[in-house]
C-alpha cells in the first residue's frame, strides 16, 4: 500500500492539519493488513486493510460465499456490521474514525480504527493476573450480553441482519459439514491423522447424532482467544478481529474461549450450555485448528514454528477422540 494512499486517508479521519509521519506494521492480522498510523502531533489510528497482498490465507473454494457461516472472514462489509451488532450491545469495540470501500484513498477496503495502544488480555493475564480479573469480569459480561441476544436464523451478522439466509439446516450440520472437510484436509498432510480418519469421523457422526435440535441462536465472536481482546484505559475488554461474528451456537463460542484460555475459562464460563454440543464442538474444533493452521503454512506466513506448534498441539488433542 503507497505511503501517499494511506497520509491522504489518515488526514481524512484524524484532521487536515496533520500530516502522517509514519506507519508501523502491527502483529497479527493474517487476513488483513494491521498498520499503526503516526502523525506529526503524536496522535495516533489503526488502519485495517483488506487486501490480497495482506492476506497470507492460501485460495480456496468458497472463500466468497457468505452464506457459509464459516468462510472467511474477509472485508469492510463484515467488519461494518459486526461492529454495529456488538457496539448495540454494549461491547466495546474500536471506535470507528473513517471507512472506505469506494477507492476514495485506496484501491482496497479500508477502516481506520482507534488505537487502543494498551497491551493485550492475553499480555496482562500474564503479566499480572490479579490486574487482569475485572477485566475478564467484564468479559464475561460482554459474553452474556452477546449470549443473550437471539436470532431465528444462524450465519454471519452480515447476512442475518439483512435478512438473508446461510446455507444449510442446523448449526450443527453446517459444524459436521465442516468438521469433516477440515479431517480430510488435515489427513491428507499428516500420516497420524490419516491413520485414524476413519475412526474420527466415526466418532464426529456419533457426537453429532446426539445434539438436539435448536431454533434460536446467540451472538459470537468466532475465534475469541485473549489475543483478539485488548484493554483501554478505563481497563475494559475490546474486541478485535470482529469481522467472523456470526449468529450461532453460544457452545461454538466457549469451546473456543475454552482452549484459548486455557486454565483461567472458569471466569468466562456461563451457566446452561448444552453438554452434547460442547463434546461434539470441541472436537470439531480441534481438527479445525489442525487443517487451518497446516494449511496457512502452505503460503508465505511469517511465525511459521509458531503455527506449526498449534497445529501440532490441536493434532494431538484430536487424536484422543479416536481412542474413545
Amino acid at each position: 500500500m503507497r505511503r501517499d494512499q494511506l497520509a491522504a486517508a489518515a488526514r481524512a479521519a484524524l484532521g487536515r492539519g496533520r500530516r502522517l509521519e509514519g506507519i508501523e506494521r502491527l502483529a497479527g492480522g493474517s487476513k488483513k493488513g494491521v498498520h499503526r498510523l503516526v502523525m506529526d502531533d503524536a496522535t495516533t489510528a489503526v488502519a485495517y486493510l483488506w487486501d490480497d497482498d495482506e492476506n497470507y490465507w492460501p485460495a480456496a473454494e468458497g472463500d466468497d460465499d457468505l452464506a457459509d457461516p464459516f468462510s472467511p472472514g474477509l472485508g469492510l462489509d463484515l467488519f461494518e456490521a459486526a461492529h454495529a451488532r456488538l457496539d448495540a450491545l454494549g461491547v466495546r469495540v474500536p471506535a470507528l474514525c473513517l471507512v472506505d470501500r469506494d477507492g476514495t484513498h485506496c484501491p482496497a477496503d479500508l477502516a481506520i480504527v482507534e488505537d487502543l495502544q494498551g497491551e493485550s488480555l492475553e499480555a496482562l493475564l500474564v503479566r499480572d493476573p490479579c490486574a487482569a480479573a475485572p477485566v475478564m469480569e467484564r468479559l464475561s459480561e460482554a459474553l452474556e450480553a452477546m449470549r443473550q441476544h437471539r436470532a431465528f436464523a444462524y450465519g454471519k451478522v452480515a447476512v442475518v441482519d439483512a435478512g438473508a439466509t446461510s446455507r444449510g439446516t442446523s448449526c450443527e450440520e453446517v459444524v459436521l459439514e465442516r468438521a469433516q472437510r477440515d479431517l480430510a484436509e488435515a489427513a491428507s498432510r499428516d500420516p497420524r491423522i490419516d491413520a485414524a480418519r476413519d475412526r474420527l469421523e466415526e466418532r464426529l457422526h456419533w457426537l453429532a447424532g446426539a445434539v438436539r435440535p435448536r431454533a434460536e441462536y446467540s451472538v459470537v465472536h468466532g475465534e475469541l482467544g485473549p489475543d483478539h481482546v485488548l484493554v483501554d484505559a478505563a481497563q475494559r475488554p475490546v474486541l478485535i478481529d470482529i469481522e467472523g461474528a456470526m449468529y450461532f451456537d453460544a457452545e461454538w463460542e466457549h469451546v473456543f474461549l475454552r482452549i484459548r484460555f486455557d486454565g483461567m475459562y472458569d471466569a468466562l464460563a456461563a451457566d446452561g450450555l448444552d453438554e452434547s454440543r460442547l463434546v461434539f464442538y470441541t472436537l470439531a474444533q480441534r481438527l479445525s485448528l489442525t487443517a487451518g493452521p497446516l494449511r496457512l503454512l502452505d503460503g508465505e506466513f511469517p511465525d511459521r514454528a509458531f503455527m506449526a506448534g498449534i497445529a501440532e498441539y490441536n493434532l494431538k488433542e484430536s487424536l484422543e477422540f479416536a481412542r474413545w
